[in-house]
C-alpha cells in the first residue's frame, strides 16, 4: 500500500499548495486585509478539517470495523483519507516557513511533525489505518476552531454567530477531541503488547502532545470567550455626565446599559 499511499500523499500536498496560491487571486474582508495570509491560511486549514473530519465520522459509521481492529480492520478508502491529511500537514508546514519566522512557527511545526510522523505509519505499512481514522475525527473539533479563528480576523466578536461558534467549539473539543484521544490513549495501553515498542513510544508522545495542547486550548477559549466574557456589574464613577458614566476601561456605558463586554 505504501506506493499508492505516498501517491495521494504527494497529489494531496500539490492540492492544497494550489489552494494556497489559489486564494491569493481571491479577494480578503476589508476587515482581515492587514493579514491576509493568515486569512488564507486559516481558510485552507478550514477545507481539509471540513473533508477529513467528515469523511472520518461518515467512514467510522459505515465501517465500525476499524475502530473494533483499529490495527487491521479498514477498507482501501480509509487509507486515502489518512494520506490526503499527511499531505495537507506537510502543504501547511511548508506554508507556514515560506510566510513565517522559525520562531513564529516552531509551535505549528512541531505538532505537524508529531501528527505526520504518526500519520505516515499507517501509509507505510498498511495498518493501523483504522486507528489513523479515529484520530482524524479531531478535525471536527478544527473545523470549528478555524471558524472561530476567521471570525476573529473578521472582526465578528463579539456576535451572535461567534458565541454559538465558540460553544459549539468547547462541545466539539469534549466530544471529537477529548473523548477520541482518551479512548485512542486506553487502547494503546491495552494493547501495548502487540504494538511494537517504538510505535508505542511514538504514539504515546503523540496523544501527550496534543492532549496537552488540547486541554490548554479550552481552557483559554473557555476563560476568554465565556468566563471574561460574562455580564459584569457596572462600576461607579465619581464623575458621571447626564446620559452616560465611564467605565475602569475609559470606554462610555449609557445609563440603560447594565453590562460590559470584553474583547479579546
Amino acid at each position: 500500500m505504501a506506493p499508492s499511499g505516498l501517491l495521494v500523499t504527494g497529489a494531496s500536498f500539490a492540492a492544497f499548495r494550489g489552494l494556497h496560491w489559489g486564494l491569493q487571486l481571491l479577494p480578503t474582508p476589508g476587515s482581515a486585509a492587514q493579514d491576509r495570509w493568515k486569512w488564507r491560511n486559516i481558510c485552507v486549514s478550514l477545507v481539509h478539517s471540513l473533508l477529513t473530519g467528515a469523511g472520518a465520522l461518515l467512514g467510522l459509521s459505515l465501517y465500525p470495523q476499524m475502530a473494533a481492529d483499529p490495527i487491521h480492520g479498514h477498507p482501501p478508502w480509509a487509507l486515502v483519507l489518512v494520506a490526503i491529511s499527511v499531505g495537507y500537514f506537510l502543504a501547511d508546514g511548508a506554508d507556514m516557513l515560506w510566510n513565517q519566522t522559525l520562531g513564529q512557527a516552531w509551535e505549528l511545526l512541531c505538532h505537524h511533525l508529531v501528527v505526520v510522523s504518526c500519520l505516515s505509519t499507517a501509509i507505510l505499512s498498511g495498518h493501523y489505518v483504522g486507528f489513523s481514522v479515529v484520530s482524524l475525527l479531531l478535525e471536527l473539533n478544527s473545523t470549528c476552531l478555524h471558524l472561530r479563528k476567521l471570525l476573529l480576523l473578521s472582526r465578528q466578536a463579539p456576535s451572535l454567530a461567534f458565541s454559538v461558534t465558540s460553544w459549539a467549539t468547547l462541545a466539539t473539543l469534549a466530544l471529537f477531541r477529548l473523548v477520541p484521544l482518551g479512548w485512542m490513549s486506553l487502547w494503546l495501553i491495552r494493547q501495548h503488547h502487540q504494538v511494537p515498542i517504538a510505535l508505542v513510544i511514538l504514539g504515546g508522545t503523540g496523544l501527550v502532545t496534543v492532549g496537552a495542547t488540547s486541554i490548554t486550548l479550552g481552557v483559554r477559549i473557555l476563560v476568554s470567550d465565556v468566563l471574561r466574557s460574562r455580564p459584569r456589574p457596572p462600576i461607579p464613577e465619581h464623575k458621571e455626565s447626564r446620559g452616560t458614566r465611564t467605565c475602569c476601561d475609559g470606554e462610555p456605558v449609557t445609563r440603560d446599559d447594565s453590562t460590559l463586554s470584553l474583547k479579546d
